[in-house]
């Protein structure tokens, strides 16, 4: 299916921004997102506004001109893509102490932060002898796909990153651009940078997805991964490669699966012969699980809705 003949968008987006009262606004925004038939998952704290969603297109379009009328988050910038369906299959909004769950309580981005670069900036940029591009996403997410020659962190959740930075007290003098998915780590990555004495610091504005929609994605290596339906997308279209491995059995492979042991969950690629060959697990462990889930080629396991009500959290 042609882009121009996909009905839904994926809208992914992120602001820093002050709200005065998280849980009215809450309410308010989950009963707008209803009423525009969204899914997807929305968070939002007293530092601002966190999304992911996914809806018809007009009505994505709808939810965007809301948004941007709101002087709170007229900066907004959505990164918007195509399909066929939803992505999501339920609405969660929800309140929490922070937009991005890393502990930095004490930085605001709106004050401080790195130079934020464009596509076309970063392109110019990233190649140069006195530049390090450094990925601030979890292992499973740089292990499918990064930049490359880009520096990893060993980290299985954002909340790693700051007892990290001392790993790269080498690269002090040069140019550290960060990278993240969607952008938003990539704002308290980078402030927290400079807070540490890191003097040349900055971001890759819009992150791996905005990069693969403006620049083609080139010199991206592997698939990103997402955090909806989709599990993982491509990204470059001027020189792909694939730099992923079968989990079983080590052969190159970028098809991500979500191990069939519910109690796993592993989130590993496993080429498609070994899939059918585990059935769907990530080891013979979980092949011999109880709760191990039916394999059906895909690898990506739709949640039990459990009686999910949409209205549910929505007072009036």
């Amino acid at each position: 299916m042609q882009e121009n003949e996909k009905k839904y968008a994926i809208l992914l987006y992120y602001c820093y921004t002050h709200i005065e009262n998280p849980e009215e606004f809450r309410e308010q925004h989950h009963y707008f997102c209803l009423s525009l038939n969204l899914l997807g998952r929305i968070i939002i704290a007293k530092e601002g506004l966190n999304g992911t969603v996914s809806g018809l297109r007009v009505d994505c379009e709808a939810y965007m001109q809301a948004v941007k009328a709101d002087s709170r988050f007229a900066h907004t910038d959505f990164k918007v893509e195509y399909h066929d369906s939803h992505t999501f299959q339920k609405l969660y909004v929800r309140t929490k102490p922070e937009i991005v769950h890393v502990g930095l309580h004490e930085i605001d981005p709106t004050k401080r932060t790195g130079k934020h670069l464009k596509a076309d900036e970063f392109k110019a940029l990233k190649d140069a002898e006195d530049v390090v591009i450094l990925d601030v996403r979890s292992n499973y997410e740089h292990h499918l796909g990064k930049f490359k020659n880009a520096i990893t962190l060993d980290i299985e959740n954002f909340r790693e990153f700051p007892e990290k930075v001392g790993e790269l007290e080498a690269y002090k003098g040069k140019k550290i651009i960060t990278y993240c998915t969607g952008g938003i780590k990539c704002e308290k990555a980078s402030a927290y940078l400079l807070e540490q004495g890191f003097e040349d610091v900055y971001q890759l504005e819009g992150g791996i997805i905005k990069y693969a929609i403006e620049g083609g994605g080139e010199d991206f290596e592997g698939k990103c991964y997402v955090f909806d339906g989709r599990i993982a997308v491509d990204v470059n279209k001027v020189n792909p490669k694939i730099i992923s491995t079968c989990y079983v059995c080590g052969t190159t492979s970028d098809r991500m699966v979500n191990c069939a042991n519910a109690d796993c969950n592993n989130h590993v690629p496993i080429c498609e012969e070994c899939g059918w060959k585990m059935e769907g697990a990530c080891s013979k462990t979980c092949q011999e699980h109880p709760e191990k889930r039916p394999y059906d080629g895909t690898g990506y396991y739709q949640k039990n809705l459990n009686g999910y009500n949409p209205y549910l959290n929505v007072k009036r």
